[in-house]
C-alpha cells in the first residue's frame, strides 16, 4: 500500500504572496521511497500520476483555507486516493499523542519527521478519513468548441460536433449499463445530434469507470455532489479496552477507566438488572478487566466477568473506607456506591500499571500499545503479542566454553575502569551543581511567591480603593441632592412664615400667588407653599382654565380666588358661572384692595369681608332667581297640559 505523508514547511494556503511548500514522504509497505519538497501544484500532479491509496496529513487546514477550497482539492484527487487526517476527526488530538499510541517518536520541529509520522500512522490504520462527497455524481458530456457564426460549411460543422457529443454519450451510457450502475439521463437535442447530455449516477467514488476527458470536439466532466458539511469517518473501529469496577447490591454501580487510568464514565441505579448492566458496559467499550473492592468476588460480578470473558481482579483483603477515599481522591462521583466501584477500577489499574511499564519499553515502533497492554494483561508473552517466534530451547546442554582473557582485553578493562571513575567524579560534580541549582530555584520560587503575594495585595488594595471612591462619589451626589432639597425646603419654610405672620395682622390678609389657572401653576404653588383650607389665591391671568382643575382647587377648601380685573374689564362669564356652581367665591382685585409684589401679596381685610358678603348675597339672589324660573317653568308646563286636556274634552 502506497501512502503519501505531507507537512507544511513554509507559506500558507491563506497567503496570496507566499504559497505553501510541503515536505512529502512516500511510504510503500513500511519502506520510504521518496522524501522531497513539493509545491501545491506539484503535489497534485504527483497524486494524479502515482495514485496512492492514502494521502495523510496532520491537519486539513494545511491543504485548504475553507470547506469550498477543500472540496475543490478533493475533486482533483484520484478516485482511489483517500484523504486521512491522522490527528482525528471532529475531536482532534496532537500528532505526538496519536503517534505515542503506536510507540512512534519524532522531532516535532522537523516537517519531514512529521510527514513521515503521519504516513506511518495512516498506514497502521490510525486517523479519520475526510468525506466531502455523497455517493452520487453528475457526468456531463458537452461541446468543447464554440459553433460560432460559420460560413458555407457551417451546417456540416455543427452536425459533426453534435454527432460527436451524441456518440460519446452513447459510449458512456453503454459503460454504465454494463457496470450495472443506476443512473438517470437527460439530453438536449440539437441540429445533427445532441448539444449536452447529463447522467446522474448513484455510486461511490472510485468505482465508476468514467474519467474526465477533453477532446477536439467533446468534453466530459465529472462532478461529485458535495455534502452540506465535511464529515470524518474513523478508520479504526475497534472498541476501547476498559478496566471496569463494579459494586453490586441494592444499588448497582460501575466505573470504567481506560488503560491509561483516565476515567471514562461512572453510573449507578437501583433498578438496573444484570442484562441491562451488561448492555450498558457493552455500549461503553470492551471490558478487559472486571474488578471488585472485596477479596471474594461477588457472584453477580463474576457473571458479568464471564459474559465478557474478562480478567478478574480482587484485592488481597477487603478495602477500607479510608483506602477507597485515598484511591478516588481527585475523581468525581455521585454517591458512595460509585466511589466503591471507582476505587476497585483504580486499584486494578495500579496493579497492572507496574507490570506494563517494563514490557512497553521492549515494544518496537509501529505496534498499537493499547492492544499490547491488553495482551499482557491476559497473560500472553510479548513475543506472542507481536507475532515473534521464540527461539527454540535445545534439550541437549552444551558445556560452556572456558573464557580466555587476553592481555589486550585486560588493558581495555583498565581503561574502561578509569573512564568509569572519571565519569563517577563528573557525575558527583553534576549532582552537586544540581543541588545548588535546586537551592537557587527554591529561593527564587520563594521570592516569586512573595512578589506575587505583594502584587495580589496591591491589586486587592487598588480594587478596594476604587470601590471606596465609587461609594464616595455616590454619597457626594446624594449629598448634593439633599442640599438642594434642603435649600428648597428652607425657602418654602420662609415663605410660609411670612404668610403666617400676615394672617395675624388686623388690617391685612395674605395672598398666595398662583401663576395661572393651570395644573402646572397649581402643582408649583403646592410644592413651594402648599394650598391649605381658608387660603386666598391670587391669579393674575385666567387663560387656560378648566372645569376639572377648578374642581380640584375647590376641593382643597380655599376661601376665595382673587383675579386681576376691574369693573370695566369684567370676568369671563363662563368662568364666573363655573365658580358659582362650585360655590367657589371669585373676586376682583379692585374689590379687595389687593397689592402684589413678586411672589407675595396682601389685601385689605375689611374690603375682603365686604366682598365676600356681597358675593354671598349675589349667590342667594341667583338661587332665588333659579327657583323662580323653575316654578314659572313648572307652571307654564302645567297650563300647557291643562289646555291640551280641555281641547280633548271639547
Amino acid at each position: 500500500m502506497k501512502v503519501f505523508g505531507i507537512d507544511i514547511i513554509t507559506g500558507s494556503v491563506r497567503s496570496r504572496t507566499k504559497r505553501p511548500m510541503y515536505a512529502l514522504v512516500v511510504l510503500d509497505s513500511e519502506e520510504i521511497l521518496l522524501e522531497t519538497e513539493v509545491s501545491h501544484f506539484r503535489l497534485i500532479r504527483m497524486l494524479m500520476r502515482e495514485e496512492p491509496e492514502i494521502l495523510a496529513v496532520d491537519s486539513i487546514q494545511e491543504l485548504a483555507p475553507d470547506q469550498h477550497a477543500l472540496c475543490l482539492f478533493m475533486q482533483q484527487l484520484p478516485p482511489k486516493t483517500r484523504l486521512i487526517q491522522v490527528t482525528g476527526g471532529e475531536k482532534k488530538e496532537t500528532l505526538g499523542k496519536v503517534a505515542a499510541r503506536y510507540n512512534i517518536s519524532f522531532n516535532r520541529f522537523d516537517p519531514y519527521a512529521e510527514a513521515r509520522t503521519s504516513a506511518r500512522v495512516a498506514a497502521l490504520g490510525g486517523g479519520a478519513e475526510v468525506v466531502a462527497f455523497e455517493n452520487s455524481c453528475d457526468i456531463i458530456v458537452s461541446r468543447h468548441r464554440s459553433i460560432g457564426k460559420g460560413g458555407w460549411s457551417q451546417n456540416r460543422y455543427i452536425r459533426k460536433i453534435h454527432g460527436a457529443v451524441q456518440q460519446k454519450a452513447r459510449e458512456i451510457e453503454e459503460q454504465l449499463t454494463a457496470g450495472g450502475f443506476a443512473f438517470q439521463k437527460k439530453e438536449s437535442r440539437a441540429f445533427g445530434g445532441v448539444s449536452r447530455v447529463s447522467f446522474q449516477v448513484n455510486a461511490r467514488r472510485g468505482v465508476i469507470p468514467i474519467h474526465s476527458y477533453r477532446g477536439t470536439d467533446v468534453q466530459v466532466r465529472i462532478s461529485w455532489r458535495r455534502l452540506d458539511r465535511i464529515l470524518f469517518r474513523t478508520l479504526l473501529q475497534r472498541p476501547k479496552n476498559l478496566i471496569v469496577g463494579i459494586d453490586p447490591g441494592t444499588t448497582t454501580a460501575y466505573a470504567a477507566v481506560d488503560l491509561e487510568g483516565t476515567l471514562i464514565q461512572t453510573g449507578s441505579s437501583r433498578q438496573t438488572s444484570m442484562a441491562e448492566s451488561i448492555e450498558a458496559l457493552y455500549h461503553l467499550g470492551k471490558p478487559l478487566v472486571i474488578a471488585s473492592d472485596v477479596q471474594q468476588m461477588p457472584f453477580s460480578v463474576e457473571k458479568i466477568r464471564r459474559a465478557f470473558h474478562a480478567v478478574g481482579y480482587t484485592p488481597r483483603q477487603d478495602r477500607t473506607v479510608e483506602e477507597k477515599q485515598e484511591l478516588t481522591a481527585g475523581y468525581t462521583y455521585a454517591n458512595v456506591h460509585e466511589r466503591d466501584a471507582l476505587a476497585a477500577a483504580i486499584d486494578a489499574y495500579r496493579h497492572y500499571r507496574h507490570r506494563l511499564q517494563g514490557v512497553l519499553k521492549r515494544v518496537p515502533t509501529g505496534f498499537d500499545l493499547d492492544e499490547v497492554k491488553a495482551g499482557v494483561i491476559r497473560g500472553r508473552s510479548l513475543e506472542q503479542i507481536l507475532g515473534i517466534k521464540e527461539p527454540a530451547k535445545h534439550e541437549e546442554t552444551q558445556e560452556a566454553p572456558v573464557p580466555t582473557i587476553e592481555v589486550k582485553r585486560d588493558e581495555r578493562v583498565t581503561l574502561l575502569e578509569g573512564q568509569v571513575k572519571r565519569l563517577k567524579e563528573f557525575l558527583a560534580e553534576l549532582e552537586a551543581d544540581r543541588k545548588e541549582k535546586e537551592h537557587v530555584i527554591l529561593q527564587l520560587q520563594k521570592r516569586l511567591h512573595r512578589e506575587r503575594s505583594a502584587r495580589d495585595q496591591r491589586i486587592r488594595m487598588d480594587a478596594e480603593i476604587v470601590r471606596k471612591d465609587q461609594i464616595i462619589q455616590s454619597l457626594k451626589r446624594h449629598l448634593r441632592r439633599e442640599e438642594r432639597h434642603s435649600l428648597s425646603l428652607r425657602k418654602r419654610l420662609e415663605k410660609m412664615r411670612q404668610h403666617a405672620s400676615l394672617e395675624s395682622h388686623e388690617e391685612l390678609l395674605p395672598l398666595k400667588i398662583l401663576g395661572g389657572l393651570t395644573r402646572d401653576g397649581v402643582h408649583l404653588l403646592s410644592t413651594e407653599m402648599g394650598i391649605n383650607p381658608e387660603d386666598v389665591l391670587y391669579v393674575a391671568k385666567t387663560d387656560g382654565w378648566g372645569s376639572s382643575m377648578l374642581k380640584e382647587i375647590s376641593d382643597t377648601g380655599i376661601r376665595a380666588i382673587v383675579v386681576g380685573g376691574t369693573s370695566r374689564d369684567p370676568i369671563d362669564a363662563l368662568l364666573a358661572k363655573t365658580c358659582s356652581e362650585l360655590h367657589l367665591p371669585l373676586l376682583l382685585t379692585q374689590q379687595v384692595g389687593a397689592e402684589v409684589r413678586g411672589k407675595s401679596g396682601t389685601m385689605d381685610r375689611r374690603k375682603f369681608e365686604e366682598a365676600m358678603k356681597r358675593w354671598g348675597r349675589e349667590q342667594e339672589e341667583q338661587e332665588k332667581q333659579k327657583k323662580t324660573e323653575m316654578l314659572e317653568s313648572i307652571f307654564r308646563e302645567y297650563r300647557f297640559e291643562r289646555e291640551k286636556e280641555v281641547h280633548r274634552g271639547k
